[in-house]
């Protein structure tokens, strides 16, 4: 049996987040598409907005999945996204321009496989839990993807496989060189964990609000692109990475300085609460 307890009352909807997340993150991650039409990569930086989406989504996700008393499994249930979600990804990027399709539909088998698990055989019983996990493989899968092309410019697979150096004045095509062979998805994997478990897990609470963990999700994805952005230097050109860069500290700055006025404003909230008293004797 299990108990569902609220987090947070009022807000948007979480199937409105998930249409907002899916669709925003998709339309973005497509249009980096435009890199091959006009053979720049300039446009890579589209791939980390639609990451960003995807993590807003996910952390939503994380918080509907926990108020049925998981507070312990947002790491668990984050890892679950991204590892689900890098399989999925690295499956699509070798069917082209279908690739964010794939990822999403690959992902949504392994979610729901996983969640199917989770509640059947380890018996945890939750009633959003396959639908929750299968949510997540897809956003883990499109925010690898989304930093994936932040990265290298493209979702292709050779184009992320293959890179190219220069060994005695000639230039000779290298796969230690490139985003997948030079280890850098493991990287990805990191960034994108870290950034849809700490929000929830930061804003837990009985004075958690969802514009206010939303925004933190936000802020993590954007802190995270200006780490990809600095690593694209060495993949992309100068000029788009630098693009990237601007694009992401001025989306970090946004919603840093956002969610330091939503901290203070639920702060202040707080202090015309009065003290919980302790039982004379003791608890």
């Amino acid at each position: 049996m299990t108990v569902k307890v609220e987090v947070g009352a009022g807000g948007i909807p979480h199937n409105q987040i998930l249409i907002y997340g899916l669709v925003g993150s998709l339309v973005l991650i497509y249009l980096t598409y435009l890199n091959v039409i006009f053979d720049t990569t300039v446009f890579s930086f589209l791939g980390g907005l639609g990451a960003v989406a995807a993590l807003v989504w996910g952390t939503d996700t994380i918080k509907h999945l926990c108020s049925y008393g998981l507070g312990t499994g947002v790491p668990s249930a984050g890892m679950i996204a991204l590892g689900s979600g890098v399989v999925a990804m690295l499956l699509a990027t070798t069917t082209g321009i279908l690739a964010p399709i794939v990822a999403l539909i690959v992902s949504a088998i392994v979610g729901a496989i996983a969640g199917f698990l989770a509640n059947k055989v380890v018996r945890m019983d939750i009633p959003v839990m396959i639908m929750s996990l299968t949510e997540l493989a897809i956003v883990g899968a499109l925010t690898l993807l989304g930093f994936a092309v932040m990265v290298g410019g493209t979702f292709d697979f050779l184009g992320l496989a293959v890179g190219t150096t220069t060994f005695l004045g000639f230039t000779v095509e290298s796969y230690a060189a490139s985003v997948i062979g030079g280890s850098i998805v493991a990287v990805l994997f990191m960034l994108g964990a870290i950034a849809i478990q700490h929000s929830f897990n930061a804003c837990l609470g009985p004075g958690e609000q969802q514009d206010r963990t939303l925004m933190l999700a936000a802020e993590c994805g954007f802190l995270s692109m200006i780490v990809i952005s600095v690593m694209s230097f060495a993949f992309i050109g100068f000029i788009p990475a630098v693009i990237s860069l601007v694009v992401s500290v001025a989306g970090w700055y946004y919603t840093y300085a956002k969610y330091i006025e939503l901290s203070k404003r639920d702060a202040y909230a707080w202090l015309d609460a009065k003290p919980i008293l302790e039982p004379k004797g003791g608890a």
